[in-house]
């Protein structure tokens, strides 16, 4: 049968084999209950000819003994094997996930825009899930009985050849009637599992949209559209359903005619005085052993057809590699002279998004180290585009953006990312303690340090309110905390890392006067020895600012030192102060 084999065994093969030792005891295990299973058959055989030819009560009581016995062991190995054979496939795949996990976390932001937080769970745990299942059911289902059938073809041989022959050829025939009509599903299957990250991703889109849902009226609209998604699982499953009907009902009508070739050869036989009574038990017992693993492979063939859909899906998966490779390598830091800033510059950057016009066009400043850039300009400028092409969630579609010197695209990413940092409006928190919240999971940072940073940030009494300290739990979103809380909490996260570059991107829009106080103090000390760009809505925002950059449509319309420009009556950004919205910036 054309199984996926090859492809699964590629996606898991470097997962089984720290597993090794585990698995060679499941196929022991299994090899094990195939023989015992072979085994009482000829136990009962001997029980009847015994019993007919009127043997003593003891020989007779010894061999229901062993056919007890033997039924029981078999039992025991039979549940060994279901429970190793599903810790195995558990853990190879758990591990499979956490790769796949990993590489959804590097690929470019262009795929992540064009894939939802949705379709991706399902793909790396749905999909992965169906592998799961399978691989404990191939060992136990599909291996087992395949070996099964073939002990069973091998002691119908030994008991007479002609049994034997005749029903090889009929499973041979089986196999093959299973083998035309195995992939009729096939289509339906992935279009079925396609279908439901369909479903996945728009409900997640939708529960994150609910208060903009709710108040825009288009709750009924969401509720069409889900019943639309889950009306097509509904069809695709259906249509898959039938064709599983098709293939189970080719099977019955084949092994109906198996079981009319068993109870015919043995009377046969029989009559001809060739076998015992306790012989045409034993082929009748293995012909109905003959069925089972026939209809277990029938069975498995909607499995089959899932993880067919599935290994495709997550091959093509794998295939896809991010744009954004690490460079080969370049010290982000020795053209900062004696300081620990670096130095940034733009030469002539232009870049769109996927197809669309250019966000950025010819975009050309320079940055000395330790100064401070004010950014203005209205939404859709290119404000935040710069701050995304800096960390290389981007790269320019033409031009250079060098740091201290160096091309970041030879720089390693995370070279870079440890040396630039920035603070938003929005705080992404994660349902996890004070201590992850603020290290990022990175336990090398020591509690002595955490604690010396809140102090110098005035969280002190913050810290000392929560109920277990740096281990009280946080929820995800910003919901534990706020918005000011949530601030100070990502300009702590920066002082822990202390990077070189800092972009601030409008991160006091949205305080109340005292704790912007706060925050004003801490931002005067993470400016200190520090090169830093502050995005700004506000002009009041860039009073820190050394010098000014204004975009328009993606190009510089003023860069200039903040001081001379906020003198200069000819330029965009007095004019802007004079405009009475913002105090005049000194």
């Amino acid at each position: 049968m054309n199984l996926p084999l090859k492809a699964y065994w590629e996606l898991l093969s470097r997962h089984l084999r720290p597993q090794k030792g585990r698995f060679s005891l499941l196929l022991l295990l299994l090899l094990a209950n195939i023989l015992l299973r072979l085994v009482n058959p000829q136990v009962m055989r001997s029980f009847i000819d015994s019993a007919l030819s009127g043997s003593a009560l003891r020989i007779l009581t010894y061999t229901a003994i062993v056919y007890i016995a033997v039924a029981i062991f078999q039992q025991v190995v039979s549940v060994s094997v279901t429970y190793i054979g599903e810790n195995v496939a558990w853990n190879a795949t758990n591990a499979l996930r956490a790769e796949l996990a990993w590489h959804a976390l590097n690929l470019d932001m262009h795929f992540h825009n064009d894939h939802t937080p949705g379709e991706l769970i399902e793909r790396i745990d749905g999909d992965v899930t169906e592998m799961a299942t399978f691989f404990s059911q191939f060992i136990i289902t599909l291996l087992g009985n395949a070996l099964l059938l073939v002990g069973i073809l091998v002691a119908l041989f030994l008991e007479d050849w002609r049994i034997g022959l005749a029903f090889t050829v009929f499973a041979i025939a089986s196999l093959l009637v299973l083998n035309r009509v195995k992939d009729i599903a096939l289509p339906h299957q992935k279009a079925r599992r396609q279908a439901e990250a369909d479903l996945y991703g728009f409900i997640e889109e939708q529960l994150n949209g609910a208060e903009d849902l709710r108040s825009s009226g288009a709750v009924g609209f969401s509720i069409q559209q889900l019943f639309r998604l889950q009306a097509n699982i509904l069809t695709h499953s259906r249509k898959a359903h039938f064709k599983r009907w098709l293939i189970e009902n080719a099977m019955g009508f084949a092994l109906t005619i198996g079981s009319l070739l068993a109870f015919g050869s043995g009377y046969w036989l029989y009559t001809l005085s060739a076998v015992t009574l306790g012989t045409v038990y034993l082929f009748i017992n293995y012909i109905t052993m003959l069925e089972e693993p026939l209809w277990a492979l029938t069975h498995e063939i909607e499995s089959f057809q899932t993880i067919g859909a599935c290994i495709e899906r997550l091959s093509d998966f794998r295939k896809i590699q991010p744009d954004l490779v690490d460079g080969p390598g370049a010290d982000l830091t020795a053209s900062a002279s004696a300081l620990t800033a670096p130095s940034l510059r733009f030469d002539e950057v232009t870049f769109a998004y996927a197809d669309g016009d250019p966000v950025l066009n010819n975009l050309s400043f320079e940055l000395p180290p330790g100064s401070v850039l004010g950014l203005l300009g209205r939404t859709g400028s290119g404000k935040s585009t710069l701050a995304r092409l800096i960390f290389r969630l981007y790269d320019p579609s033409s031009g250079r953006i060098s740091l201290c010197g160096a091309d970041l695209r030879r720089a390693r990413l995370a070279d870079l990312r440890r040396q630039v940092a920035i603070v938003t409006q929005d705080v992404q928190l994660f349902r996890a303690s004070v201590r992850d919240n603020l290290t990022f999971f990175d336990r090398a940072i020591p509690d002595a340090r955490i604690l010396a940073t809140l102090h110098e940030l005035e969280l002190g009494e913050w810290l000392a309110s929560l109920p277990e300290g740096l281990d009280t739990e946080l929820e995800s979103g910003s919901r534990s905390l706020s918005a000011g809380e949530a601030q100070l909490l990502a300009f702590t996260r920066v002082f822990l890392r202390n990077p070189g570059l800092v972009i601030l991107d409008e991160a006091s829009s949205r305080l109340d006067p005292a704790t912007e106080q706060l925050l004003e103090r801490a931002i005067d000390k993470l400016l200190q020895n520090r090169t830093a760009i502050i995005i700004a809505h506000r002009l009041g925002t860039v009073q820190r600012a050394d010098s000014i950059l204004i975009l328009e449509d993606g190009r510089v319309l003023e860069h200039g030192d903040r001081r001379q420009l906020a003198s200069d009556p000819a330029s965009r950004f007095h004019q802007l102060l004079q405009t009475g919205l913002e105090e005049v910036l000194a």
